[in-house]
C-alpha cells in the first residue's frame, strides 16, 4: 500500500498507521478512505494528496 502526501501541508497518510483522529484504523489503503475524509492537519480533501514512494 502506498503512502500519500498532502500537497497543501505535507502531511503523509501512511496506511500502516491509519488516522486515529479520523477514526481510520491501521491497514486502510488511501483509495479505501471515505470520500469525505479530510487531512487531519489542514482539512483539505483527498484530491489534494499525491502518492509518494
Amino acid at each position: 500500500m502506498k503512502k500519500y502526501k498532502c500537497i497543501s501541508c505535507g502531511y503523509v497518510y501512511d496506511p500502516l498507521l491509519g488516522d486515529d483522529e479520523g477514526g481510520i484504523g491501521p491497514g486502510v489503503a488511501f483509495e479505501d478512505l471515505p470520500d469525505d475524509w479530510l487531512c487531519p492537519v489542514c482539512y483539505v480533501g483527498k484530491d489534494e494528496f499525491e502518492p509518494i514512494d
